[in-house]
């Protein structure tokens, strides 16, 4: 095989996933806008979308949103309550379909996962590769996905976006800076609509900007952030695909369009990310002993509280509830960028055994 100088990271996004679900499971839907997420409840829902079709979209409607203010921007949409256990079971037959294809898949979330694919030594091979695992997950389980191919984490992460929904983007070593420089900064993971805006106000538009801006002028107004942000400006990142052990915890986290400091949009999206770890927990068999709660200021710095219980649990108002009280202890007078909440400590139920929620 030939040796290859860089690394090879494929990186593959679902497109649309919890809507191409539910319009794979329901045939009608196709073509219709369609939002996944909260109970609208007339336009005073509490909670967020999750997800959005292409069709939904069009209408300014995207996932984080409040799911009020999408009722509000297209009331004739077609509002599906989450179903988690159907989604986890769809995510993990393709994760099995990515796993044939290398020993190093790192899944970041129930839509989302990295392979190396270094070991295939050439980027064409590569290419090659993506097209069978799109083609299978065409076939196997009638949903498109996006793929991006560089020879980072950030590189492939900025490909996969580039031509959704269902594209492929191969972006070569000597190809990384003619692909990342014409694009908004916005496309660098991390840097949201305020960063985005500090950065505008700086004349700092496009990625190239951005590598080529006064590292000092950028620590200045940034910080520790602004070396990072202008490394990822140049396709540098140096983190690794990791293959992580989901047996040990159940994640979700979800950042937000907009830093916000709105309590209850706070408190609605951590009941969303609660139900669907829950989902997936009571799905799997399992109890978890400890609530973890993330939360990621608008200077990005991020704090992590976690709550364990004298024994395992599976009621969900008892687990709401600790994770609730974590995260208001964690808010304070800084604007929230992204919560998330962790579910470890895990150990299986067995099919008979009875907690106290069972009780309740």
């Amino acid at each position: 095989m030939p040796n290859t100088v860089f690394r090879i990271i494929l990186h593959l996004d679902m497109d649309s996933f919890y809507a191409s679900v539910e319009i794979r499971e329901h045939p009608d839907l196709a073509g219709k806008p369609v939002v996944v997420g909260a109970d609208p409840l007339g336009g005073h829902g509490r909670g967020v979308v999750s997800t959005a079709s292409y069709e939904a979209r069009k209408f300014g409607i995207h996932s984080a949103m409040p799911i009020s203010k999408a009722y509000r921007l297209c009331p004739d949409a077609i509002f599906i309550t989450p179903h988690f256990s159907l989604y986890e079971r769809t995510s993990a037959r393709i994760m099995e379909i990515l796993s044939r294809y290398s020993d190093k898949l790192e899944q970041v979330s129930i839509d989302e996962a990295y392979l190396d694919l270094t070991p295939a030594g050439t980027f064409e091979t590569a290419k090659e590769i993506a097209t069978r695992i799109k083609r299978a997950i065409r076939e196997e389980e009638r949903l498109t996905c996006s793929i991006g191919i560089g020879h980072s984490k950030v590189v492939a992460k900025i490909a996969s976006d580039y031509k959704k929904p269902d594209g492929l983007t191969v972006v070569r070593p000597e190809e990384t800076e003619g692909f990342l420089f014409p694009l908004p900064v916005e496309k660098i993971p991390g840097v949201g609509k305020k960063t985005a805006r500090e950065l505008h106000e700086m004349g700092i538009v496009l990625i190239g900007d951005l590598a080529h801006a006064d590292i000092q002028r950028l620590q200045s107004r940034f910080g520790r952030w602004a070396l990072a942000m202008q490394r990822l400006a140049f396709g540098e990142d140096e983190r690794e695909v990791e293959q992580r052990d989901s047996a040990r915890s159940i994640s979700r986290e979800t950042t937000f369009t907009e830093d916000t400091g709105d309590i209850d949009l706070i408190l609605g999206v951590l009941d969303d990310l609660m139900k669907d770890v829950h989902h997936t927990m009571r799905d799997e068999g399992y109890m978890a002993r400890t609530v973890t709660v993330k939360v990621r200021y608008e200077d990005f710095q991020t704090r992590q509280r976690a709550r364990s219980l004298v024994h395992p649990a599976t009621d969900l108002r008892q687990l709401n509830e600790i994770a609730r009280t974590a995260l208001l202890e964690s808010l304070g007078s800084k604007k929230v960028r992204l919560i998330g909440v962790k579910l470890s400590g895990l150990r299986t139920r067995e099919k008979n055994q009875k907690t106290i929620g069972d009780f309740g």
